[in-house]
């Protein structure tokens, strides 16, 4: 069987963060190897950069389109790109995954949708094109929510209401199951993959999960606070078959001290070294085992750290569940520093703050000279308690709103003042060309075929730093015109994903 799996276009490119982070569609890559171990064909098409849709369903002919949406920003685009191939080929099979798209999968319970993947896609879409391909019932697969049967094929179902789970698969998938992504389509891509100046990039998982309990992410639901682990032995195949740059997607890097010394080791015995590194993790984790840090130091020429900072006073990172203190991130960034890590990261800035609470975070990002750290507002992820939590005070019409750029709903010191305090954090950061580093300082990191990418770059992130821009987005998306939000569908008239 032919699999056509699509990763849509995301419309965080236009404003935000977006143009510092492009990276490959690794999810779908670990689902193309799972495929093609089971004798199905599989082509995995980025459509940020690629052919159109139909060029791709004409040449492959498909029995089987996967359609990834991995963060709720991408809903509206996963669900146009599910239309359009079901106008296009209406009896095709269409199932959506992802780790949105699993969270929280009630948006798409729609026409053109016959399944939605809630476990490991490694794992169910094999599964699912072995039973399409002996002409089984999908419902017979673990792990999906499906349409009923007499539905499939493009059927409208009764607003969402036909869909139901199968049965969970009841054992817990081993990523080494699948050692290795196929990067064999999207590398006719890879100049595209870009992470802050570095390019081409290359995405790798050791670790899937996380078992902490931060109110604001959706990870550790989805995993039921789990975490698993890739072998030493796969790992390190992964960072031998990629390029100079790698960005690891891990949520919480060095996870489990002693196998995290055990790969440092191994790498530097197998000669495996890397022009540049990034990787995600906590600041008590970095804080508690600087052994990790010096380890891993000599693994990147240069290597970032991106830390959760979240916030700068104890009292919020106990209302965000972080489970740690100001002092173990004051603690970890030291600890960075000492073995020539580049420290970045993210601050959390609440709706409901005041403009004292915006004046601590300026002191203490100048005191510990964060200014490599970014920012994003706190947004009420699909997936979690502060989702359902919220949900009433949702004002967004658009799941585009859902990029930790925008406001959901109405702060507590109103839209406009809201957005003068939060544009003047940002230009208190390196993206402010006015301000600690300069085009020109930034020129000289990057080489001059990048140079055009960069200046786009650039551009775009000033955005973030003009009143009047921020407010004109709040405006276009916040305000309300239909009388009901993309959410109303929410609570208990969704199914729950067979775990």
């Amino acid at each position: 069987m032919h699999v056509l799996l699509l990763r849509p276009v995301p419309v965080n490119d236009r404003f935000g963060l977006g143009p510092f982070f492009r990276i490959e569609p690794l999810g779908i890559e670990y689902i193309a190897a799972a495929l093609e171990q089971r004798g199905h064909c599989t082509t995995v098409v980025d459509l940020r950069y690629s052919r159109s849709i139909d060029w791709y369903l004409r040449r492959v002919r498909p029995a089987l389109v996967g359609v990834a949406c991995m963060h709720a920003l991408e809903t509206d685009e996963a669900l146009a790109v599910v239309a359009h191939v079901r106008r296009a080929m209406p009896e095709v099979f269409i199932v959506v995954g992802g780790h949105s798209a699993a969270a929280y999968p009630w948006p798409f319970f729609t026409r053109g949708v016959d399944a939605i993947c809630v476990e490991d896609g490694e794992a169910v879409i094999p599964a699912l094109a072995d039973a399409l391909q002996r002409r089984e019932r999908a419902s017979t697969v673990p792990g999906l929510l499906i349409r009923d049967e007499d539905r499939a094929g493009g059927g409208p179902p009764d607003a969402g209401h036909d869909f139901r789970s199968t049965r969970a698969s009841g054992q817990t998938f081993a990523l080494d199951s699948v050692p290795l992504p196929l990067r064999r389509d999207v590398d006719r891509w890879r100049r595209q993959y870009a992470c802050l100046l570095f390019r081409p990039v290359w995405l790798i998982e050791t670790a899937r999960g996380c078992p902490f309990r931060c109110s604001f992410c959706s990870v550790w639901p989805l995993h039921d606070r789990g975490i698993r682990l890739r072998s030493i032995d796969s790992v390190c195949d992964d960072f031998a078959a990629t390029g100079p740059h790698v960005f690891v997607a891990d949520d919480l890097f060095w996870y489990q001290p002693s196998r995290s010394l055990e790969l440092a080791a191994e790498l530097k015995r197998r000669g495996v070294r890397k022009r540049w590194m990034l990787v995600q993790t906590r600041t008590d984790l970095a804080a508690t085992h600087p052994e990790l840090l010096e380890a891993w130091r000599p693994i990147a020429q240069d290597f970032d750290i991106f830390f959760g900072l979240e916030a700068v006073t104890n009292e919020a990172l106990n209302a965000l569940v972080k489970d740690t203190t100001v002092d173990r991130t004051v603690d970890a960034v030291a600890v960075a520093r000492q073995f020539g890590y580049g420290v970045t990261g993210n601050f959390v800035v609440d709706p409901s703050w005041r403009e004292a609470d915006f004046e601590r975070l300026w002191a203490f990002v100048e005191a510990h000279g964060l200014h490599r750290a970014g920012f994003t507002i706190l947004t009420p992820l699909p997936g979690t308690a502060y989702f359902e939590e919220m949900l009433p005070r949702l004002r967004a019409v658009r799941w585009a709103q859902f990029d930790m750029h925008h406001l959901v709903w109405e702060p507590q010191l109103g839209a406009a003042r809201f957005f003068e305090l939060y544009c003047e954090t940002w230009r208190r950061s390196i993206l402010n060309l006015g301000g600690h580093k300069s085009w020109r300082d930034w020129a000289r990191q990057v080489r001059a075929r990048d140079l055009p990418l960069l200046t786009r770059m650039l551009i775009r992130t000033q955005r973030m730093m003009r009143p009047d821009v921020c407010l004109a987005e709040h405006e276009l998306h916040a305000v309300q015109t239909d009388g009901g939000t993309p959410f109303s569908g929410s609570g208990t008239s969704r199914p729950s994903p067979a775990r």
